[in-house]
């Protein structure tokens, strides 16, 4: 019995087999490493066979970033598949891998279903690397993207990581058309007419004077009512993401206007 275990493990064959998964798996392993160059230099030659316009940088990286995990899974599983075909034969190896496939999208449907929403990534233009998104009720910025998981860094630093095959709704923060600045003034009554004119013709100036204002601010009372004191608010229309930044400017500018133009505002 010794003898046999001794033949066994000794046996040319068999060191021969697990020298060849050793370089397979081996050969895997150096091909993840490369994977984020690979992926480039395949994005680099789809752009040029396209003739497609230079791909912007956010799109870029995330496609990086799922190229380079479809990379990283190919190899595995090819290595997988090779060290297999050293024990069975070709039909038994495509009858065991129909079998296991089977098996696999039964018990593992939800691990499936993020890696097909992942590979729809590489053909969507859903959100991208470094855009302000909300998944799910978790907000923050996208910081990797791979074939089964999105990952997501809020406001407050967490890190949120978000299973692929979860993401039904996506709202992206970073590629609205505008944002509105809109400020309300308060008035005393007997300057309401004055304070219309002022403040209608800044409108028109104030796009000289704010680089991200995108239209002359519209003049509105949302209340309707008109007592001793009234309320205007201008509704004014900034560059995407621009709004909470331009808003404090808008209040200077009001200000300053109408304090040249003698208006007091209300208490």
């Amino acid at each position: 019995m010794w003898q046999n275990f001794v033949t066994f493990w000794t046996s040319g064959s068999l060191w021969s087999d697990g020298v060849h998964i050793a370089v397979y798996f081996l050969l895997a392993y150096l091909v993840h490493r490369l994977s984020g160059r690979l992926a480039r230099r395949v994005l680099r030659i789809g752009s040029l066979a396209s003739k497609r316009r230079q791909l912007r940088l956010e799109r870029q990286k995330t496609l990086t970033s799922l190229v380079a995990s479809a990379i990283t899974f190919l190899s595995v599983v090819t290595a997988v598949l090779l060290s297999l075909s050293l024990f069975v034969g070709g039909e038994t190896l495509v009858w065991l891998v129909g079998l296991f496939a089977a098996a696999f999208g039964l018990g593992a449907r939800p691990l499936v279903s993020d890696y097909l929403t992942g590979v729809g990534f590489l053909f969507e233009d859903t959100f991208d690397v470094g855009e302000k998104v909300d998944i799910l009720g978790n907000e923050g910025v996208v910081e990797t993207v791979n074939l089964r998981t999105t990952t997501l860094r809020s406001p407050s630093g967490e890190l949120f990581v978000v299973p692929n095959g979860e993401i039904r709704i996506v709202r992206n923060f970073s590629r609205g058309r505008f944002s509105l600045a809109s400020v309300t003034v308060k008035l005393n009554a007997e300057d309401l007419s004055q304070a219309l004119s002022v403040l209608e013709e800044l409108g028109k100036e104030a796009l000289l004077i704010l680089p991200n204002l995108l239209e002359p601010w519209q003049v509105i009372s949302q209340s309707g009512s008109l007592g001793q004191q009234t309320e205007l608010t201008l509704v004014a229309k900034a560059k995407y993401a621009m709004g909470a930044e331009m808003r404090p400017r808008l209040l200077a500018l009001v200000h300053e206007r109408l304090n040249e133009a003698g208006i007091q505002l209300a208490d």
